[in-house]
């Protein structure tokens, strides 16, 4: 794995290339088998552990929480989503979300956090120029005095490009059980790209920090950017009974990019056809995609 930096902007990539769905389900295991130490080693030691997950919209944020939950004990983890604020919790954003930090011998997963303040607000004018300022001005210290308290904080952006979150949108729209998820806000938001580029570079510009970085994975592969979100995150924190997840012999292997869709085998690709193959193996299912 390596980790390059911009300011104090961490871009976490591993040696995952090109992965068979087997390989995927057995990396997988191996990380979770790890989580579950994690998680028992935070609640035997009364730790806080908070893990947030920015991004666009079908950025891959619910389904990566997924992975890293699915096989925790569900009596020490949540997964907080505020939903739409009511007035007083945008009057009061920070003490809302400080609510819902952890308790002690507690993990909790934020899909998206106080940073929609920083992003999704300002640009769909959801709040005031003045919300927006005080909030830059002072999330920095907030968060430093939480993590001298004793909070784990771990800030991730899934970052995915635009024709990714097209195709995600257009699958959403055409799939039987997952049209739901496609609202007309998430188009809303398509349409105003560079305003929120704009935003989320001012917030890598301001809110990333020694002490509370953003960690930036790759979310144009869901599968990759899920086994390199756990990845980071153990990597991060040391905990009882530790093993170091030291690279097999597989993911040395950069030429495996084959891949089984609606019955046909599709050898030898290179790195577009694979990802487009990919996206689309996870909605098999469905009868009447248009391409």
């Amino acid at each position: 794995m390596s980790y390059t930096s911009y300011m104090s902007v961490q871009y976490f990539n591993s040696e995952y290339k090109n992965l068979s769905d087997k390989q995927y389900s057995d990396e997988k295991f191996r990380l979770q088998v790890e989580l579950l130490k994690l998680q028992e080693w935070v609640v035997e030691n009364k730790k806080r552990v908070a893990i947030i997950l920015e991004g666009r919209d079908a950025a891959g944020k619910g389904s990566t929480i997924k992975r890293f939950i699915e096989h925790l004990m569900p009596k020490h983890f949540r997964v907080y989503e505020l939903g739409a604020p009511s007035d007083e919790e945008n009057r009061t954003w920070l003490k809302t979300h400080e609510k819902a930090l952890p308790k002690k011998g507690e993990i909790v997963f934020f899909d998206r956090s106080w940073y929609s303040r920083a992003m999704i607000q300002p640009t769909m004018g959801y709040c005031t120029k003045n919300q927006y300022k005080y909030f830059i001005k002072h999330v920095n210290e907030w968060e430093k005095s939480l993590i001298n308290e004793g909070l784990i904080l771990v800030k991730f952006y899934l970052s995915v490009n635009k024709p990714t979150q097209k195709m995600r949108f257009h699958l959403r729209e055409k799939h039987k059980l997952k049209y739901w998820k496609l609202s007309e806000n998430d188009l809303k938001t398509l349409k105003k790209w560079e305003e929120y580029t704009f935003y989320k570079n001012q917030m890598f510009e301001k809110t990333s920090t020694i002490v509370s970085p953003w960690v930036i994975i790759n979310s144009n592969n869901k599968m990759v950017a899920r086994l390199n979100a756990m990845r980071y995150v153990l990597s991060k924190i040391d905990y009882k009974g530790k093993n170091e997840l030291k690279k097999v012999a597989w993911l040395m292997d950069v030429n495996n990019r084959n891949i089984k869709l609606f019955g046909v085998n599709f050898k030898d690709l290179d790195d577009n056809q694979y990802a487009l193959l990919s996206k689309l193996k996870q909605l098999e299912t469905t009868k009447d995609i248009k391409i």
